[in-house]
């Protein structure tokens, strides 16, 4: 082992089968840059040997770990937040749910709720899950898709390849839990979802939302189907 000034090197290997010392300023920042909770974070940084890149992804792979236990529990709580865009031609209204009226008063899950309604009205989803794609919607794009890729003169199986593929694409234009995020297109709106179910404990989902923008003939209004109901369908 060498020491340079304050900091202490270890030699490649020296670290092998023990814990690296992970300081308080490291676990410090990567919350700042997270929000996850500390405990999670030193965690992480361990787990990762004190790389900042790594442990964030880390923390969101537990996030959505934590999402997927919780996905079955009761959102009878939540709370109903609106906004409008800067010049007032566009107004949403979001009810996002959880399990408690504790969690529902906090500070990160009014944020989650600010975040999401931005989103909402900036990039126009039409669903809220995949699952709320109506037979309609879903049989309309997959036909459009099937006859662009037939027109090409490619064999049967290769159009339903390139239509799974449109078909999967579509659900990142339309589903809102698909969309990527806008304020970091890095994760979708699931993952942004999830690593706040990872950090308040608590199973998070969107009820329903509605988007109105000025000049335009009807509104988007989509509510999300009860997991029970979508499951059984």
């Amino acid at each position: 082992m060498k020491t340079e000034g304050s900091m202490t090197t270890a030699a490649p290997g020296e670290n092998d089968g023990k814990k690296p010392n992970i300081t308080a300023e490291q676990v410090r920042k990567l919350r700042e840059r997270t929000g996850a909770p500390m405990m999670d974070c030193k965690k992480a940084l361990e787990a990762c040997n004190g790389n900042e890149d790594e442990s964030e992804v880390w923390l969101r792979k537990k996030g959505m770990s934590t999402a997927a236990k919780k996905a079955t529990r009761v959102t009878s709580e939540g709370s109903v937040t609106s906004y409008i865009h800067a010049g007032g031609k566009i107004g949403v209204l979001v009810e996002v749910n959880c399990e408690s009226d504790f969690v529902a008063r906090t500070d990160d899950f009014k944020d989650l709720l600010k975040d999401i309604a931005m989103h909402i009205a900036a990039s126009d989803p039409k669903f809220v899950r995949r699952e709320d794609v109506t037979p309609e919607a879903f049989e309309r794009e997959k036909e459009i898709y099937r006859a662009q890729a037939s027109a090409t003169g490619k064999p049967a199986p290769v159009v339903e390849k390139i239509v799974e593929g449109k078909m999967a694409k579509f659900y990142e234009e339309v589903c809102l839990l698909d969309q990527p995020f806008v304020k970091e297109p890095g994760i979708t709106v699931h993952q942004l979802i999830a690593s706040k179910v990872g950090k308040l404990g608590e199973n998070i989902s969107v009820r329903r939302f509605a988007r109105f923008k000025v000049g335009d003939a009807g509104e988007t209004v989509a509510i999300s189907k009860p997991q029970q109901e979508a499951k059984a369908e």
